[in-house]
């Protein structure tokens, strides 16, 4: 206690008021009121008192409210400017004058977020400052969570020109696991949704990828994909809860867009035509960039340990040993899912289909009659075809049952045909001959893997 230390002396009686004072510099009468405070209270009647006004601004009322319009209203003015501003108000208003140590305390008592309001408007000051709801699912299936995103990395398309494709995502909140993805040239649509949970929900072929079942909600942004009639009616058949983001505030799924970062950093840049690497040469296919992209998901991120989990994605999703909730049967997903086709006519040789002819035994006694058919564009190997909304059978081309075909390489085919056409050249072999020779000219090269011989029917690519 500083003050004891100096009147101490006086009151052992070794000094007197007037050599203290002489060598501290203390006035007698400060000195006098702190030992009659001491003998009073002892030594708690000399610790300082804090007074009442402290840290009060002492101005009218008006005038701090007009320094804080001020501070609100110029976001680019300095301090010193403000203060400025404040006494030509003054003067003319006859008002007394503050001091730029008053503009000073007057700007530090108003919150950050007033000023992050009035500066930059509601949106800036709702990033910042909103509360945000966190979803956090306890395991695997609880929530699944889509997106789309257009890739930095120009590949070709059918044309044999260089573009960017979309990618569509869906992915499981729990493990981070990727339930399943669609890859297309084409703008996001309600299809591109379809398909990409289609695959999500149904069993892969490839067992090293074991996430499957229906979720219990499915949250998205409002995308007019997502928020779709045909979406709407797919969840309530599914019996999943469809979530959506708050419209403009899309902080809530950076799940998603963490792994699109991760496909960004620890797989696209690694390829040709990566949008940063600035080249355009020996640019990867559509097919091509699918399947180094399913085996990136497979084998290298769904292995990674993730930085919030602290678990790699498949360990996660497999480690609690629940079941997911499948649907009853592949043919009522397909129903729901499978992009639509317009209505065929059953012929007595099959149906017609994008220059491509399909059978089974089932359709006999169909013949004459319209049905509908649903199929996966990435795969025309097979239809499925329905009749009144009953599912008949699962019809195969014959001539390319042993090949998975895109429909963009029957697109690419026709392309071809046709430029040899214009060019008055007469095509010596049949679209279907053409398809079939260029799918066994690539088995021959080595360039794609055929199909385990216990089954010569190829399903979907990505199923």
């Amino acid at each position: 206690m500083e003050k004891y230390k100096v009147i101490a002396p006086y009151l052992q009686n070794e000094k007197t008021l007037t050599v203290i004072t002489e060598e501290t510099g203390i006035a007698k009468r400060t000195l006098k009121y702190w030992i009659r405070d001491y003998k009073q209270f002892g030594l708690k009647g000399l610790i300082r008192k804090t007074r009442s006004d402290a840290g009060k601004i002492h101005l009218e009322p008006e005038i701090v409210e007009s320094i804080e319009q001020l501070i609100l209203k110029y976001k680019r003015n300095s301090l010193t400017s403000i203060h400025r501003m404040i006494c030509e108000k003054c003067k003319k208003q006859g008002w007394q004058q503050p001091s730029y140590y008053q503009v000073y305390k007057i700007s530090q008592s108003l919150s950050q977020s007033l000023k992050k309001l009035a500066h930059d408007g509601q949106k800036a000051y709702g990033n910042q400052y909103d509360l945000i709801h966190r979803r956090e699912a306890s395991y695997p299936n609880e929530i699944w969570q889509a997106d789309h995103t257009l890739l930095d990395i120009l590949v070709l398309n059918e044309k044999e020109q260089p573009e960017r494709p979309w990618l569509t995502i869906i992915l499981d909140d729990y493990s981070r696991a990727v339930a399943g993805y669609f890859l297309t040239f084409q703008a996001p649509s309600a299809i591109q949704t379809a398909l990409a949970l289609h695959q999500a929900i149904w069993r892969k072929r490839n067992l090293d990828w074991p996430i499957c079942g229906i979720p219990e909600q499915f949250y998205t942004d409002h995308g007019s994909d997502f928020t779709s009639n045909h979406l709407e009616q797919v969840a309530i058949d599914l019996k999943m809860n469809l979530v959506f983001s708050a419209v403009g505030v899309p902080r809530g799924r950076g799940k998603i867009e963490r792994f699109f970062s991760s496909v960004n950093q620890l797989f696209l840049q690694d390829l040709p035509g990566y949008i940063g690497n600035g080249t355009k040469d020996a640019l990867l296919t559509l097919k091509e960039l699918d399947e180094k992209l399913a085996n990136f998901i497979v084998y290298n991120y769904h292995h990674r340990i993730h930085g919030t989990t602290k678990k790699a994605p498949i360990h996660a999703w497999n480690d609690t040993g629940f079941l997911p909730n499948m649907p009853e049967n592949l043919e009522s997903l397909d129903l729901l899912l499978l992009h639509v086709a317009k209505a065929r006519k059953v012929h007595s040789d099959g149906i017609h289909f994008q220059g491509l002819r399909y059978i089974d035994v089932t359709l006999a006694a169909y013949v004459g009659e319209t049905v509908v058919i649903r199929y996966d564009p990435r795969d025309l190997a097979e239809i499925r075809v329905f009749y009144e909304d009953h599912y008949l059978c699962t019809a195969i081309s014959p001539e390319i049952s042993d090949y998975t075909v895109d429909l963009k390489d029957i697109i690419s085919a026709r392309n071809t045909r046709k430029r040899s056409l214009k060019k008055q050249i007469i095509p010596e072999k049949t679209l279907i001959e053409e398809i079939v020779q260029s799918k066994q000219s690539q088995l021959e090269s080595g360039s794609e893997k055929s199909e385990p011989s216990k089954s010569k029917l190829k399903r979907y690519f990505n199923e």
